[in-house]
């Protein structure tokens, strides 16, 4: 197919509110370089880093919540995932299920025509185990808020399914998310995980994902969202913040916490993690600053991981779980893409459960 020398973009101009976000409508189409491919993007799913790095969020000068407007101050040497600073202005979006339209050199050619969903880390091709030398689809370069976008061509996998662009783009970054998560707190069928924040995009994705390795998973969400939460099949949900979280558990032993809204509730969770439980975070929603009792820590030998980079092996596992029908995409909404605004000030106000995306 012929592709237009120009189209439709919402491209991020600087740090700051919604209005940093502008809408063209004959933004230049980029051209594949090589090893890299074209995509015509069908959807594009929101995530919390797209809010986070406009925002600035990621700056360490920041240690409020996640609000999604303008921080008074963001230091402009680390607002961005790997601490380098962000370049303006940027095309955002970072899942994107779409149809492979041009190559560039290198790449098969075979491959126009194949319908994809992105992996969003963007690896050295040199150094492809190099965790400092990684950058992030929508961030280190241009992403999918646009009718075409250019990525490695490693980075756009091959997908055979029944469900929509739409449902396809809910995968990507939330699923992937969850499952470095899990990888990296080496869950199996033996633990109880606890995940608050069950009702967002990467919560709904750990439910699932748990309950695929044959956890026993135990739900925290907003009482109003208990029914959606249901859907995605945990073993027991329980409110949000219960006062005392002790008593909610009841008998269960919780070995595993997987974590991405922090804030001020965070120690009632590490105080209900079992002797040699695990804590995995990918993320601090509800504030990044928290009280740590180190006699928590280190009495009850607890072990703590951080995820953010995935391993290798989590988008193609994905991509073999969608298509096997293992797990299902949580669409909470789509918006048309010049809606963008309206659709990120919708899933910031968190009234959603599962994931929102904009069609092009």
């Amino acid at each position: 197919m012929s592709v237009p020398a120009t189209m439709k973009a919402m491209v991020t101009m600087g740090h700051g509110d919604l209005d940093q976000m502008d809408f063209h409508e004959d933004w230049p189409t980029p051209q594949p370089g090589p090893d890299e491919v074209l995509i015509r993007v069908g959807a594009c799913g929101l995530n919390n880093t797209d809010v986070n790095t406009r925002s600035g969020w990621y700056s360490k000068t920041v240690t409020d919540a996640t609000t999604g407007g303008a921080f008074e101050e963001v230091g402009e040497d680390d607002p961005t995932w790997g601490g380098a600073p962000i370049t303006f202005p940027r095309i955002q979006g970072a899942d994107v299920c779409g149809e492979i339209v041009a190559v560039g050199d290198s790449v098969d050619p075979t491959r126009i025509g194949e319908r994809v969903i992105t992996d969003g880390w963007l690896r050295d091709p040199d150094a492809l185990d190099d965790l400092d030398k990684t950058g992030y689809f929508g961030s280190e370069r241009d992403g999918g808020f646009a009718e075409y976008t250019a990525t490695p061509a490693r980075n756009a996998l091959a997908i055979q399914s029944d469900l929509s662009d739409a449902e396809l783009a809910t995968f990507s970054c939330s699923y992937s998310t969850a499952e470095g998560m899990l990888v990296r707190a080496n869950v199996t069928a033996a633990d109880t995980v606890l995940v608050p924040g069950a009702s967002g995009g990467v919560g709904g994705a750990l439910v699932q994902l748990a309950k695929r390795c044959g956890a026993r998973v135990i739900a925290m969400a907003s009482e109003a969202k208990h029914g959606d939460v249901a859907a995605l099949g945990p073993d027991m949900i329980l409110p949000r913040a219960p006062h005392d979280l002790r008593a909610a558990l009841g008998d269960e032993r919780v070995s595993v916490v997987a974590d991405v809204v922090g804030g001020p509730y965070w120690a009632n969770l590490i105080d209900v993690l079992k002797r040699g439980g695990r804590y995995t975070c990918s993320g601090a929603i509800a504030g990044p600053m928290v009280a740590l009792d180190l006699r928590t820590f280190y009495l009850r030998d607890l072990t703590f991981t951080g995820s953010t980079v995935i391993p290798h092996e989590v988008m193609p596992n994905l991509v073999r779980y969608i298509e096997n029908g293992e797990i299902k995409p949580a669409l909470a909404a789509t918006y048309p893409l010049a809606d963008l605004r309206e659709a990120q000030a919708a899933f910031i106000a968190k009234a959603h459960t599962g994931n929102i995306v904009v069609i092009p």
